[in-house]
Formats: C-alpha cells, sequence, structure tokens
C-alpha cells in the first residue's frame, strides 16, 4: 500500500479523461476543500470515495485505495451484482404485500 497520497497519478488519471478535480470531487460528494485535503494528503478517503473515484477513473478500486494511501478497507464486491439483490429482494416483498401474506 502507498504511504502517501499519489496527487501526480490522480492528476495525471483525470488529464487522460478530461476531467476536473471539481468534478472528481462532485462525483464522490465531497467539498473541494475536502479533496484538496486529500491530494495533500491531510485527509484519508473514505471507502465509499475510494468506490467513486474507481467510477469515474475507470479503474479498479485497490488501485485507487493503494494510491491514495488508504488504510481503510476497500469497497468490494460486484456493486451490479448487490443491487440486483437487493432489487429482486424489494419485488419479492412488493408481491408478498400485495397478496396480503404475513411475514
Amino acid at each position: 500500500m502507498a504511504l502517501f497520497f499519489d496527487a501526480e497519478w490522480f492528476d495525471a488519471q483525470l488529464a487522460e479523461r478530461g476531467i476536473s478535480r471539481v468534478v472528481l470531487a462532485a462525483a464522490a460528494g465531497m467539498s473541494e476543500a475536502d479533496l484538496t485535503l486529500a491530494f495533500k494528503d491531510q485527509r484519508e478517503l473514505s471507502a465509499a470515495e475510494v468506490q467513486a473515484f474507481s467510477d469515474v477513473l475507470g479503474v479498479p478500486a485497490a488501485e485507487v485505495a493503494n494510491r491514495a494511501g488508504v488504510s481503510t478497507p476497500v469497497p468490494g464486491g460486484d456493486r451490479l451484482s448487490d443491487l440486483e439483490r437487493r432489487v429482486a429482494a424489494l419485488e419479492a416483498e412488493v408481491a408478498r404485500l400485495r397478496r396480503g401474506s404475513p411475514t
């Protein structure tokens, strides 16, 4: 794991995609001030922010975590599969409620 936030790597990734830091911050739900702190290695990214950076940059979350010097757990699993399972569970619950079945 990197011991610091690799701002040069992130800036290069953003430049390759024509994305600004402002867009990256917005996509991760961060303020520009929080993103600046992260780039200065004065704030660690959360697992959700790592995943958002991964989605925006199109690189694995583990790579983002490594380049960001993150010590928190990296989000795992297949997000699409997780969402599909949750939707299926909700659909089953709606169907049960429509039938008037008890729990």
